[in-house]
């Protein structure tokens, strides 16, 4: 098997005596989509923010792309994309605009760009021409530059952080879809971070069950679709009842 792709050994952090993330070991291999699921405060985001080296680790490491986070964040970032709960747009710019002024900071030649950015609205599903201004976008028209924003510097991996987030359900289908498309045309490495069990059951290879800080569990979801209510039955075993808790 190759190395992985995301690595994590004894990854902890500690707010004075609080623990947001208790010795987590995981590996996630390239090309595959892993599912973070947990309840809200399960350590789901700080857990990607040391990803990212966005927030030090308190002990233990992690690796994204084979560089080490802590030590060099931003090389890491250069090769993952992340999109966040709530996307930051400039409001006052169109949405190609948004995607052009990134590529911009990206270093990506300009004659490249547009070219890049004018298929990537096409690709998820946004008018290229439109003069309407981001701050008028709907949450799911957000999602969708969102998520042409971070392919933009074409990364090696994507991690979502909660990203169907008050999306209605028609607009969840056709994101899941498009996730689940640029996995299989790009090779993409996808981490999907949420609390919505039948998302990540829909969606994801693997999934990691988080509580408490702690990655309770791993599990294969193909392995559990022979077994009724498989992944749904482990969920409710450790957080209770029901199919995603706000």
């Amino acid at each position: 098997m190759s190395e992985p792709i995301i690595e994590l050994h004894e990854l902890t952090k500690k707010y004075g005596k609080f623990t947001a993330v208790d010795h987590i070991n995981l590996a996630v291999q390239k090309g595959e989509i892993f599912g973070i699921l947990g309840p809200n405060g399960a350590g789901k985001s700080t857990t990607i923010l040391m990803m990212l080296g966005l927030t030090d680790p308190t002990s233990g490491t992690v690796q994204v792309c084979g560089i080490n986070s802590t030590r060099n964040p931003i090389q890491v970032r250069e090769k993952v994309g992340y999109l966040p709960e709530d996307v930051g747009f400039y409001d006052d710019m169109t949405g190609i605009e948004n995607l052009l002024y990134t590529a911009r900071l990206n270093r990506i030649p300009e004659a490249d760009a547009r070219n890049k950015a004018e298929e990537l609205l096409e690709r998820v599903g946004l008018p290229v021409d439109t003069q309407k201004k981001a701050g008028k976008y709907s949450r799911g028209m957000r999602q969708r530059l969102g998520l042409a924003d971070v392919l933009i510097k074409q990364p090696e991996v994507i991690i979502l952080d909660e990203p169907t987030s008050g999306i209605d359900p028609a607009g969840v289908q056709e994101f899941m879809d498009l996730i689940r498309q640029l996995r299989e045309e790009n090779g993409l490495t996808v981490l999907f971070s949420s609390h919505h069990l039948d998302q990540v059951q829909q969606i994801c290879d693997r999934v990691g069950l988080f509580g408490g800080g702690k990655l309770l569990a791993e599990v294969n979801v193909n392995e559990l679709q022979n077994e009724e209510h498989g992944l749904e039955n482990m969920y409710n075993r450790y957080f209770g009842g029901g199919k995603s808790h706000e």
